[in-house]
């Protein structure tokens, strides 16, 4: 679907439907909810409304996996955190390298840092049992704590002037949500209506709106199932699963749509090799593969952690690769950096889209390609008779997905 979306905007953009497709982006449909942003347009209810949902979904996704998933221990976080931190740090730097010099480009550092789970997983997906589940897993925890990583990024770097007052009532809204939990509330309508006054408080307040949506997931009460499917009565798997279809095939695929649309009818090597473009694309190409395959095989040569099971040195090195498609996150990150230059914007959905699509065609031809684990087959075997016999068949159906 995220892709179909994307696809679709491109050819609209490039079509004789272009002034249509712009018409329809920016059509204005509702109120002046903050003098700061203005009317509310078709694309602020999607990146400032409908992602703060995405954002909810996140968030809940990172409670699970840190109180009762695969970052519950420290021991199971070491690879995943270094990994991450090196795979938003480099992108950084290498976009600063191309991209830092040139006047207010510097603010678009953290639009290559970013991991697409849905594309990256989709890859996978195509490789079947040629991908080692371990590889799998280590893709899906490195994402959710890079998704930390940006939605970190967005609070502290991409901040307009802040509303002390609007600020001071989302944290007694978030206070609240905090005390219900506490208090054993666990009816969800009461935690859906706190969400959304926090999220207009904190459209008011200068933090991005989005950011409501990762705070409001920390207070939603959990109940922990260690080694066996999610409960029934847990309110935040409850939540979890009624969002998911939602935001996977609805939120998401809007989102791509109404933000990938660039007109490129006409563009030059120049425009495509100007600074902005360029940063990103190399940011996500290279920078991603060398700060998360370096971390990995720096970690293991020191000891810091353990190779990945049943997974050659190419296989994670084409992992790393696949970290490179930035394309949800990135596209989003690039509207936060330049939100009065419709012209750079532009220039780094460009970017975001060659380094996104070169990420993924050479990640998935290197782990097409790449000689099998010389014990894949009796590794696999064993993992999911280890999956089965702990009962752990949420791991065993994401790994699967």
């Amino acid at each position: 679907m995220l892709i179909f979306s994307a696809i679709m905007a491109m050819i609209v953009a490039n079509s004789s439907f272009s002034e249509s497709y712009a018409h329809l982006v920016h059509a204005v449909i509702g109120p002046t909810l903050t003098d700061k942003l203005g009317p509310m347009t078709v694309h602020l209810w999607i990146n400032d409304g409908l992602m703060a949902i995405f954002f909810l979904l996140v968030g809940l996704e990172i409670k699970r996996e840190f109180v009762d998933g695969r970052l519950a221990s420290p021991d199971r976080r070491r690879l995943p955190f270094i990994a991450a931190a090196a795979g938003m740090a480099v992108p950084a730097i290498l976009y600063m390298l191309f991209a830092g010099g040139s006047d207010g480009l510097a603010r678009g550092w953290a639009i290559p840092a970013a991991t697409d789970i849905a594309f990256a997983m989709g890859v996978l997906a195509l490789l079947g049992k040629r991908a080692p589940t371990s590889l799998k897993l280590f893709l899906v925890t490195v994402a959710i704590v890079d998704d930390m990583g940006a939605v970190a990024i967005i609070a502290i770097f991409y901040t307009a002037a802040i509303n002390i007052v609007a600020l001071a009532a989302a944290a007694g809204l978030l206070g609240i949500m905090v005390a219900c939990n506490r208090g054993g509330v666990k009816h969800l309508a009461i935690y859906m209506l706190l969400f959304a006054l926090l999220w207009y408080a904190m459209l008011l307040s200068g933090v991005h709106a989005t950011i409501a949506g990762v705070l409001a997931a920390t207070t939603i009460p959990l109940e922990r199932t260690p080694g066996a499917p999610d409960s029934k009565t847990s309110p935040l798997h409850r939540l979890e699963h009624a969002l998911h279809p939602w935001v996977a095939f609805a939120i998401v695929p809007v989102f791509g749509f109404a933000n990938a649309g660039v007109d490129v009818r006409g563009l030059g090597v120049d425009q495509i090799l100007a600074p902005l473009p360029l940063g990103i694309a190399a940011g996500l190409f290279f920078g991603k593969q060398i700060g998360i395959f370096g971390s990995v095989w720096l970690s293991v040569r020191f000891g810091i952690a353990g190779k990945l099971r049943g997974a050659t040195w190419l296989q994670i090195y084409a992992v790393a690769m696949l970290c490179g498609i930035g394309f949800t996150m990135s596209l989003f990150i690039g509207g936060l950096a330049f939100p009065d230059r419709p012209a750079l914007i532009d220039e780094a959905k460009i970017g975001v889209l060659m380094g996104s699509l070169a990420a993924a065609l050479t990640g998935y031809v290197v782990l097409r390609l790449a000689p099998l684990h010389p014990d894949h087959a009796a590794i696999e075997a064993e993992t999911d008779d280890e999956i089965v016999a702990d009962g752990d068949v949420r791991d065993m159906s994401e790994a699967q997905e």
